[in-house]
């Protein structure tokens, strides 16, 4: 899935689209990539002269990478995925621009509207953050 198919799933937008493509797997997981270009709004000023990615931001393109696994419960435009929980997050290496970001998660629990997964970002097939979170799939028009 390129970027394009990933917006019709997606309700994220440039700057905070975070993904370049996307793939569901045969086992039932998502493999999802993004390449740290350097411009990105989040390296502005963390850290002058040393730019590194914000753990908060690996988190953000872990959540979105996993979204593929929902594409059927999201593509309609009402959809919204929030983000519930973090828990057991790692950070074991810096991400830097020019790094290719491949990003790994898998269903740990389920039951609609609430999901617990677990994802691994790796670069270069170094594992830089690990951990478990959720998220529900809500219904806009209900949060109003």
């Amino acid at each position: 899935m390129n970027r394009e198919e990933i917006k019709e799933i997606l309700p994220h937008r440039e700057p905070m689209l975070l993904l370049d493509e996307a793939f569901l797997n045969e086992d039932g997981s998502a493999t999802a990539y993004y390449t740290v270009r350097g411009d990105e709004f989040f390296l502005q000023g963390h850290f002058p002269g040393r730019p590194v990615v914000p753990g908060v931001i690996q988190c953000e393109i872990m959540a979105q990478g996993a979204c593929i696994m929902f594409a059927d419960k999201m593509k309609d435009k009402d959809i919204l995925p929030v983000y519930t929980g973090l828990d057991k997050v790692r950070f074991r290496g810096m991400v830097v621009p020019g790094d290719r970001i491949e990003v790994t998660t898998r269903i740990l629990k389920e039951g609609h509207p609430l999901y617990v997964l677990h994802g691994e970002l790796k670069v270069d097939g170094k594992r830089c953050m690990s951990g478990d979170f959720s998220f529900a799939i809500v219904n806009k028009k209900e949060e109003e």
